[in-house]
């Protein structure tokens, strides 16, 4: 794939789809700044894989739910290298309870890790890339921000956020040269399904049209798409990459 720009920071690339993202974007090219919040040691295995097959990769930590943090990186990354072309908004968390069981603080901790980190990012990046008439965004939401689901009140709440803000940003910034998509997933096998029984797994692949769960590789050629040039005319779009099971 063709890239204009030269460097990308990806939000929770320590581990998951957002290091297959990070190892993917490398691969064609681009400088991948892996943003952590608490696996160091994680994230830099990343960079050592990276570096290994003649990758450019930095490590950088921060909470994305601090704000003052996640504007002081991204002057490091411009201090660094001169610009921030792409970012890839995939850090987040979950705090699954059924509705009646769950507190305000419950709802709320999850709308700031994954709504409103977001929205900080976006706007950060805005106000850098404008200067360059170019830049690309990629928010990683998922398939309950479309679905709903039972015990994800607020999860389904930030996600649903996260792809209707979009659009707002890719109608806000399209006259500066800058595009913002997002991308749903569906069933993922990443570390936190590998603990699932086979039963489990059996009951949700019978839930899919293409009856297995989708590999982490294949959501990071997804991202990388939107990013790309190849994608030049695509903006405020979601791409569902979910096997599927939301076809609506």
């Amino acid at each position: 794939m063709k890239f204009s720009g030269k460097n990308v920071l990806v939000t929770g690339a320590s581990r998951g789809i957002g290091a297959e993202i990070a190892k993917t974007l490398a691969g064609f090219g681009l400088k991948v700044w892996i943003n952590y919040r608490s696996g160091a040691v994680e994230a830099d295995n990343v960079k050592e894989a990276i570096e290994s097959v003649g990758g450019s990769a930095a490590v950088i930590g921060f909470d994305v739910s601090d704000e003052a943090a996640f504007v002081d990186a991204i002057k490091t990354i411009v201090d660094s290298d001169g610009e921030l072309s792409y970012l890839v908004n995939n850090a987040g968390i979950t705090n699954d309870k059924l509705a009646l069981r769950m507190k305000t603080d419950d709802f709320i901790s999850v709308i700031n890790a994954n709504l409103t980190s977001t929205f900080i990012g976006c706007r950060e990046s805005m106000k850098v890339m404008r200067k360059n008439k170019f830049g690309s965004v990629v928010n990683i939401a998922s398939i309950v921000g479309e679905t709903g689901n039972a015990g994800q009140t607020n999860y389904a709440a930030s996600k649903g956020g996260v792809i209707a803000m979009t659009k707002s940003f890719a109608i806000e910034a399209a006259t500066s040269g800058i595009r913002y998509n997002t991308i749903t997933p569906g069933f993922i096998s990443t570390e936190m399904t590998e603990v699932l029984s086979d039963e489990v797994k059996d009951g949700i692949n019978s839930k899919i049209p293409m009856r297995r769960m989708g590999k982490a590789r294949e959501v990071a050629e997804a991202t990388a798409f939107l990013l790309s040039d190849h994608a030049s005319y695509i903006t405020g779009e979601t791409l569902k990459v979910n096997g599927g099971m939301n076809m609506a």
